[in-house]
């Protein structure tokens, strides 16, 4: 089984690219599973976490996106809106896996924080596989009312997980280009 989906996503990625006949090197990644599997490695590494005690600790409380949906609300933005908020979870959730590595100094550990840091990557190739546009978040242009504060490793890994079963698939399933293949 593959532990490294960085490498799964750029597999999918290159597979796509390579069949013949294929008018653009960078074709639209639709299918869910490849968000099931990112989802499935946070799991595996939130459950790691929720056995660490002390290793698992975080000297200084790490900013995360809030992870709720008013499915109302996210339905009233457009494509662009609920893309940005997305991608600005993400750079949160980035930064915040950052700052946790430098917090822990137990190695076991690095590897499913350097996992959860090469999704965060793959998860923005998928979105610009579906032409969602680059969008990179600023410290001041961050909605403090849309996060919070999390504490400890465990903690953070849920808020990943529930930000990819939330949002982040909300917006893939919701994608324009993915409704087109299936038309």
């Amino acid at each position: 089984m593959f532990r490294s989906s960085g490498l799964f996503a750029l597999l999918l990625i290159v597979l796509e690219w390579t069949r013949p006949g294929l008018p653009s090197p960078l074709r639209p990644i639709c299918d869910l599973r490849v968000l099931d599997h990112f989802i499935k490695e946070a799991r595996d590494a939130e459950a790691t976490m929720r056995v660490c005690k002390e290793d698992c600790s975080i000297g200084v409380p790490l900013m995360v996106p809030l992870t709720r949906v008013d499915i109302g609300v996210w339905e009233k933005k457009n494509m662009a809106e609920q893309a940005q908020e997305v991608q600005t979870g993400l750079w949160l959730l980035n930064r915040a896996f950052i700052s946790l590595h430098t917090s822990i100094s137990n190695s076991a550990l690095h590897s499913h924080i350097d996992a959860s840091v090469r999704n965060i990557a793959s998860i923005g190739q998928v979105l610009r596989s579906l032409s969602i546009q680059d969008y990179v978040p600023t410290v001041s242009g961050i909605d403090l009312q849309e996060t919070w504060q999390v504490s400890s490793a465990p903690e953070l890994f849920q808020v990943h997980i529930n930000f990819l079963r939330g949002k982040v698939r909300l917006l893939l399933a919701n994608a324009p280009v993915c409704k087109q293949e299936v038309s």
